[in-house]
């Protein structure tokens, strides 16, 4: 074990974050640490690198176990120094030895001659070989540039950049230390797509154990191996992706709302006999007793999930004609930052586009173009009935200070009742009395929630949506996912969430080379068709020949006719395919067995008396996970090899 929490519960004030809380991290392990906004994700990191301390139970950890800790207050950090600079403070020891190398180095030239001093200026150079400490610079320059910084960046002063781009440096510094546990608080909150991509096949190679908290799935499925799960002050833990959690806790939640309802009929059964005998001499001895184990009962929770569940049905006013808006010739500059030059594009009725690419390549400015937000040279025409609504984060200033959130949402005109309002507020994070909130008392990232509310619910037929998942948790994402789906209209959204534009987008924009280019289709058709273009690029490069050599003379008296290789392939493959034949027969009786055994304790899963000792049930649950997860192993074993089974037998065919 490296880091980890044992028996901890914690509190602030009188609302319980976790209670009784066990949680090793061990070498290896890729965490990803999720819950609905509030349940207190980031605080757990909190407590596991000593910011808080735990009201019982401990933190603990090995004595040797280095870790570093990416999170939002982290901002505050400034100085002049260049980026670079900041990368590099990663390697203290290396910087320190540079400075000695360099003072000794003074000093021998004045005295060549003392031997000490020279044994000294060895040593050091020794240890810096060791460390690698001549590499420190390019290792530094290729995070950053993997994290989307220019070569300009790198001689860039830290404090000229933007808060996103600050905490990419700070990114950047954590990966160099390469400690033990890196945890990251939504380090995808700032990248842009190539930038998560890269984080993404860097942390797959990384030696130490990695806890994430973020919203992304798609950055989970790719990066985890475990889920820790905080919900109801527990923390539940997966063996999988979040696809893998997604699916387990639903069959989780329903074997404990079952075994709810069992130990329920159970204590009511129980109380009817106690009711009925109490009163009787020859039974209220056996009434007593059966008091006293009920009272002694282990009760189980009444399990139900804990999210907000949107139903909002669009209905637009006007239909607008076949084009809604068409860029022609369009070019937009900032200074010699070419952003478009002569670009058109057409958005028709019923296109739902997402519009991705690197940060800086003018996503955002293109949204503002459209919406009439941003000055440009060329033309932008709009199509017949079209009433557009534009989402960013500027939205937040036109808010009106003394409404309160309802209120809000009240006056932008979209006729729908409280209740429907309520309940879209309640998607956004917003529930019960949080709605009778000012806006003035709301922090940015609830004003955004706020802002972003009023655009899905407005009477609009074309939206504009810039970074509209920012300030959501995974369930929220999901929740507007679904209502942007339901809307009968058309949209355009800049956002970094792959999940996020996977399950809303029809067709692709990218800027390539100052233009927008379009691709017809959903954004896993548009990584499959990127991914074909580059294998068929890689295969047309290697069938070039760098070089044209003339043939040899004796090539030719070489050659000889190729033997008819047909009938040892034949033999060996024969003999592959009955050695694989074997292994199927053994594998499925073993996949017999691992199913009896799940259907053995399902069925002791459903009877009630396992229900009245908690510790037989809890017994009893996780064997039954463990004997899912070896049925599913060998399904899915038995799955590779019966199709290379088939593989063979067509061979020999």
């Amino acid at each position: 074990m490296l880091i980890g929490l044992q028996n901890v519960t914690f509190e602030f004030g009188a609302r319980v974050i976790v209670e009784d809380a066990t949680w090793h991290i061990q070498p290896g392990d890729r965490v990803g640490l999720v819950g609905y906004n509030g349940t207190g994700k980031s605080t757990l990191l909190k407590l596991l690198v000593g910011e808080y301390q735990p009201s019982k139970g401990s933190v603990e950890k090995s004595r040797d176990t280095t870790i570093g800790y990416l999170h939002q207050d982290l901002l505050s950090f400034d100085t002049n120094e260049t980026i670079t600079e900041v990368a590099l403070g990663a390697f203290e020891r290396v910087r320190q030895l540079e400075k000695e190398i360099e003072e000794l180095g003074h000093q021998l030239e004045k005295n060549s001659e003392d031997e000490a001093l020279l044994l000294r200026y060895t040593d050091a150079l020794h240890e810096l070989d060791v460390l690698d400490g001549y590499n420190i610079h390019h290792k530094a320059e290729e995070v950053l540039h993997g994290l989307g910084f220019s070569n300009e960046d790198l001689v860039r002063p830290y404090h000229e950049f933007s808060g996103g781009w600050r905490m990419r440096v700070l990114l950047a510094k954590m990966i160099l230390q390469q400690p033990d546990v890196l945890l990251l608080d939504e380090p995808t909150n700032h990248l842009d797509l190539p930038s998560i991509e890269w984080l993404e096949k860097y942390l797959v190679h990384y030696q130490g154990s990695v806890v994430i908290v973020s919203h992304d799935k798609f950055f989970l499925n790719r990066m985890v191996n475990k889920i820790v799960e905080v919900y109801q002050q527990q923390l539940h833990i997966y063996t999988g992706n979040y696809a893998f959690y997604e699916e387990e806790k639903l069959i989780r939640i329903d074997m404990q709302q079952k075994a709810y309802e069992n130990q329920q009929d159970y204590i009511r059964q129980q109380e009817r006999f106690i009711e009925r005998f109490k009163a009787k001499a020859s039974k209220a001895a056996q009434a007593q007793s059966v008091q006293k184990r009920l009272d002694k009962l282990d009760l189980i929770e009444d399990v139900k999930l804990e999210r907000p569940d949107l139903r909002i049905n669009f209905q637009l006013e006007k239909v607008p004609g076949k084009i809604l808006v068409s860029l022609k010739n369009v070019s937009k500059n900032f200074g010699p930052v070419r952003i478009v030059e002569n670009a058109s594009a057409e958005i028709d009725r019923g296109d739902k586009i997402a519009l991705i690419g690197a940060n800086g390549k003018g996503k955002s400015t293109v949204l503002r173009m459209i919406a009439g937000a941003e000055p440009f040279s060329g033309e932008r025409n709009w199509g017949h009935n079209v009433e557009e609504s534009f989402y960013a984060q500027h939205q937040l200033e036109a808010l009106t200070l003394n409404h309160t959130i309802l209120e809000e949402l009240q006056h932008c005109g979209s006729k729908k009742t409280d209740v429907e309002l309520r309940s879209l507020l309640g998607s956004f994070l917003f529930s019960g009395d949080d709605v009778d909130k000012k806006i003035r008392v709301l922090s940015g990232g609830e004003k955004a929630r706020v802002a972003l509310a009023k655009t899905i619910v407005s009477k609009a037929n074309f939206l504009l949506l810039d970074e509209p998942t920012n300030h959501l948790d995974m369930h929220s994402v999901e929740l507007l996912a679904e209502a942007l789906n339901k809307y009968e209209g058309s949209y355009i959204l800049v956002s970094h969430d792959r999940y996020f534009i996977s399950k809303t987008a029809n067709k692709i924009w990218e800027i390539v080379d100052h233009q927008i280019k379009e691709f017809k289709g959903t954004y896993q058709e548009w990584v499959e068709w990127n991914e074909r273009m580059a294998r068929l690029e890689n295969e047309r490069q290697k069938s070039v020949p760098a070089v044209k050599e003339e043939p040899k003379p004796e090539t030719k008296q070489q050659e000889k006719p190729k033997a008819n290789p047909q009938q040892p392939i034949n033999k060996e493959l024969q003999k592959e395919l009955q050695k694989e034949q074997r292994r199927l027969e053994k594998l499925e009786a073993d996949l017999n067995k691992a199913k009896e055994n799940q259907s053995k304790l399902e069925a002791a899963l459903g009877d009630p008396a396992n229900y009245a000792d908690r510790s037989k049930f809890v017994t009893i649950e996780t064997d039954y996970q463990k004997a899912k997860m070896a049925r599913e192993s060998l399904e899915k074993e038995y799955e590779k090899l019966f199709e290379r089974v088939l593989d063979l037998e067509t061979q020999l065919k």
